[in-house]
C-alpha cells in the first residue's frame, strides 16, 4: 500500500525539499526512477525559519518524503552524531510524512563518490591536497578523502565558527566537535550557516586555504561564499548546483566540477531531496534505512557522479 503523498501507483511521487536558503535556486522537474513517476521539488523560504515550520507543517501527509535544506539535522563527528535544536523543531512540524536532512545519503553516497574519482586514474586524488569545507556535516566525504590519500585541510573552524586555523586531522576534528558542538547545537541556523539572501552573495575569505587546495570539496553555499576570484586548474567537489553555479565558476577559472547528485534539466538537487526520493522509492521509513539500501537502490538506478569539465567549455 502507498504511504501519504505517494498516491496510487502509476502516479507521481512527490518528493519537497523545504530549503531555509534562497527562493530564487527555486526548481520542480518531475523525472523516471525506477518505473516510477517521481516529482522533486525545493521551495526556499529566504531565511524565515517560521515560514519553513508552516510550510513542513502543510507539506506533512501530502507528500512522500520531505527534505530539510539549508541546514542539517544531525553533525557527525568522532563516532557521535549531535542534534542541532533548531533543525529538530522544524523536523518535528512534521507528524506523517518523513522529513530527512541528507546525512543518511551523505554517509554513503559522498563516501562512494570519492572512492569512484580515487578509481580513476585522470583524477588522481592520492598526494593531492583537498579542503573541506566542513566536516562535521559531510564526514563521509571527509573520511574518503583521507582514505584516498588526499592531504587535507578540514576548514570547520575556519568557515562555521570564523577562526581562521586549519584542522589537518579527523581525530582533532572528533576533540574539537566534543567540545564545541554541544553549545553550537544550540545556536540559530543562520549565524552557523549561509541561509537567504546570504546564499547569493560571495564574501571572499581566507583565500590562502583555497590557493593551496588543488580540490576544495564540500557544501557549495560554503564554497561560493568565500570563493576567491581565480581558482585556476582546481576541482570542486560539492552536492547542489544550478546553471548559474557553474557558469560562476567556469568564470574563476575551476578545471573541473563533481557533483555527488545527479542533474536533472540543468540542476543537481541537495542531499537532503535525494534521500527523500529514496526512502520514498524504498518504501521504508528513514530510521529503517541501512547504508546498504542506500547503495543497492543508487546501484539499480545507474548513478555515477556528474563531472564537468568547466575548462572544456569555458
Amino acid at each position: 500500500m502507498a504511504r501519504d503523498g505517494e498516491g496510487p501507483a502509476g502516479e507521481p511521487i512527490h518528493v519537497v525539499s523545504v530549503s531555509l536558503g534562497s527562493s530564487k535556486r527555486n526548481k520542480t522537474v518531475t523525472t523516471d526512477m525506477l518505473g516510477r513517476q517521481v516529482r522533486i521539488e525545493r521551495i526556499g523560504v529566504d531565511g524565515d525559519y517560521d515560514r519553513a515550520c508552516r510550510a513542513i507543517a502543510e507539506l506533512d501527509g501530502k507528500v512522500a518524503a520531505i527534505g530539510m535544506g539549508g541546514t542539517d539535522l544531525y553533525l557527525v563527528a568522532g563516532g557521535k552524531r549531535y542534534v542541532i535544536e533548531e533543525s529538530r523543531r522544524l523536523a518535528e512540524a512534521a507528524r506523517v510524512t518523513p522529513v530527512v536532512d541528507g546525512s543518511g545519503l551523505k554517509n554513503t553516497l559522498e563516501r562512494e563518490t570519492v572512492r569512484w574519482l580515487a578509481g580513476h586514474e585522470e583524477f588522481g586524488l592520492a598526494g593531492k591536497r583537498a579542503l573541506l569545507v566542513s566536516a562535521v556535516d559531510r564526514f563521509g566525504m571527509a573520511e574518503g578523502l583521507v582514505e584516498a590519500g588526499c592531504e587535507t585541510i578540514f576548514g570547520d573552524l575556519i568557515f562555521a565558527v570564523g577562526v581562521p586555523i586549519p584542522v589537518r586531522s579527523l581525530r582533532t576534528i572528533g576533540r574539537i566537535a566534543a567540545v564545541l558542538l554541544p553549545v553550537l547545537r544550540r545556536v540559530p541556523i543562520r549565524y552557523l550557516y549561509p541561509t537567504g539572501e546570504k546564499q547569493e552573495s560571495g564574501r571572499p575569505r581566507h583565500a590562502r586555504f583555497f590557493e593551496w587546495a588543488d580540490i576544495v570539496a564540500g557544501d557549495f553555499h560554503y564554497i561560493r561564499r568565500n570563493l576567491p576570484l581565480r581558482m585556476d586548474g582546481k576541482l570542486i567537489l560539492t552536492n547542489t548546483t544550478t546553471d548559474e553555479d557553474v557558469a560562476l565558476l567556469r568564470e574563476r577559472g575551476l578545471k573541473t566540477l563533481v557533483t555527488t547528485t545527479p542533474e536533472f534539466q540543468g540542476r543537481s538537487f541537495g542531499t537532503n531531496v535525494m534521500e527523500g526520493v529514496l526512502v520514498a522509492l524504498a518504501g521504508k521509513s528513514p530510521d529503517e534505512m541501512e547504508p546498504q539500501d542506500y547503495l543497492d537502490l543508487l546501484g539499480q538506478l545507474g548513478w555515477q557522479p556528474r563531472v564537468v569539465n568547466l575548462a572544456a567549455e569555458a
